[in-house]
């Protein structure tokens, strides 16, 4: 009988083991690389998807339904001997409660991706080294979706996410690859993080607490509170734009949110939008068509 249950114990411990985060697709396209050699490619490609689905990069224990759905699409703009140029845009989203719809909580494109990488080489994440730009900025994303997906469930839960991409990001930036440095302007990883964690930003945290568990999660059983709620929410963004009116953080919540953002306010129970509107041209100018519709 107590071998049996310890069988039974090192499964369940196997099973465990298995039940990584994210259920992520990564998908790499080189059409614009004409000599390339497209079973290097394909290769990395499914190396890619077993880093980030197979590693396990948080000590929760996580069901099926649970893990997080997102996207890495790599655009290869060169290679040559090994060494690779693109761009990578990330996705990830989050279901709302009693619905089938999924909420983008992130979707950002990163033109500053450039890495080598030697046909059936192991790739792994170490936090306390940075010997690799394509783990690095792969894992460094991987965190910021963690991080962004726990601060959609609970205020600042995300933290500790942020802070392994804020380390990501200091030991990365000895290796001369852009994008990990202050240097490397205001849309580059570098700001993304470190804006993230800075107590100026926190209302930014909040309106991503506000918004999904307060707001949308509730929509199903208290559709006018929630729109309320929604509204206030992105209302309280406009500290960041008094602070400093280009903010990286805005342009990523908008780039995720716009369509979402439309949809929601135009539809369901009557707000008053007036001020709201106004504020919307302001926060996101790039989305006017999609403000112009609100009434």
């Amino acid at each position: 009988m107590n071998k049996i249950l310890y069988l039974i114990v090192l499964f369940l411990l196997g099973y465990g083991a298995q039940a990584q985060e994210l259920k992520c697709t990564v998908s790499i396209n080189s059409d614009r690389v004409v000599a390339a050699n497209k079973e290097i490619i394909k290769t990395l490609e499914r190396s890619l998807n077993d880093f980030v689905n197979k590693t396990r990069w948080t000590s929760q224990e996580v069901l099926p339904h649970e893990k997080i759905d997102c996207t890495m699409f790599i655009n290869i703009a060169t290679m040559e001997n090994n060494q690779f140029s693109a761009s990578i845009q990330v996705q990830s989203s989050r279901p709302i409660y009693n619905s089938t719809y999924n909420s983008p909580i992130l979707n950002i494109n990163d033109n500053d991706f450039t890495f080598q990488y030697i046909e059936f080489e192991n790739l792994f994440f170490d936090p306390n080294s940075s010997n690799s730009n394509l783990t690095a900025v792969v894992a460094f994303y991987v965190h910021m979706i963690l991080g962004l997906d726990a601060d959609a469930y609970s205020l600042e839960g995300g933290t500790k996410y942020f802070q392994i991409a804020q380390n990501i990001t200091d030991l990365s930036q000895q290796s001369g690859n852009k994008g990990w440095k202050q240097s490397d302007g205001a849309q580059s990883r570098y700001y993304l993080v470190y804006d993230m964690l800075s107590p100026i930003n926190t209302v930014f945290r909040s309106t991503t607490y506000k918004y999904h568990r307060l707001g949308l999660d509730t929509m199903s059983d208290k559709p006018k509170e929630a729109k309320e709620t929604i509204v206030k929410s992105i209302q309280d963004l406009e500290a960041i734009y008094k602070s400093r009116p280009n903010a990286y953080l805005l342009r990523t919540f908008f780039d995720a949110k716009s369509d979402e953002i439309h949809q929601v306010l135009k539809d369901g129970p009557k707000v008053d939008l007036t001020a709201t509107k106004d504020l919307l041209f302001k926060l996101s100018p790039i989305n006017i068509s999609k403000w112009d519709k609100l009434n």
